[in-house]
């Protein structure tokens, strides 16, 4: 099994890195203003501006 690539609020990173807010159609919309947040491998992740979003890895 592969690790998760989208994560809720108070989930925990599963590596350091930069993540991104995402929506639920966001190929095809995208998202405008997307919050964007540093964690550290552990850290839980914020709440989102709105509860049908999610964060995923940026690359």
């Amino acid at each position: 099994m592969g690790e998760w690539t989208e994560f809720r609020p108070g989930d925990h990173a599963p590596n350091d890195g930069t993540y991104i807010e995402i929506g639920e159609a966001s190929f095809h919309m995208g998202v405008n203003d997307p919050k964007k947040v540093h964690l550290k491998k552990g850290d839980r992740f914020p709440s989102t501006s709105n509860s049908d979003r999610k964060w995923k890895r940026m690359h």
